[in-house]
C-alpha cells in the first residue's frame, strides 16, 4: 500500500519546528484566564452573601450560603485545581 500523500497526513511534517520550541526565546508562561474568570464571577455572586456573613457569620446564614450558591461555592473550592490544570 502506498503512505497517504502529504497533504493528507495528520498533524505537522516530522522536520516542522514550532514556534515554542525557537532555540533561545524565553519561555513565557500563559496566565490561566478561564479560572480565574470563573473565581471572579463566583465572588460576584456572592458578594451579598459575603457581605451578610461577615457582618453576622451564624451557622444557618452559612448554610443557605452554600445552599442558594452551590455553583459559586463548588467554583472557590475547585479553584486550585483548576489553576494547576491549566498551567
Amino acid at each position: 500500500m502506498n503512505p497517504a500523500p502529504d497533504s493528507l497526513a495528520l498533524g505537522p511534517p516530522a522536520n516542522a519546528v514550532s514556534s515554542d520550541a525557537v532555540i533561545g526565546a524565553p519561555s513565557r508562561r500563559r496566565i490561566p484566564l478561564v479560572p480565574l474568570l470563573l473565581a471572579l464571577l463566583a465572588l460576584l455572586d456572592l458578594r451579598v452573601e459575603l457581605q451578610l456573613l461577615f457582618d453576622h457569620l451564624t451557622l444557618t446564614s452559612l448554610t443557605e450560603a452554600v445552599r442558594t450558591h452551590l455553583l459559586a461555592v463548588m467554583v472557590l473550592l475547585f479553584t486550585p485545581s483548576l489553576l494547576r490544570r491549566y498551567r
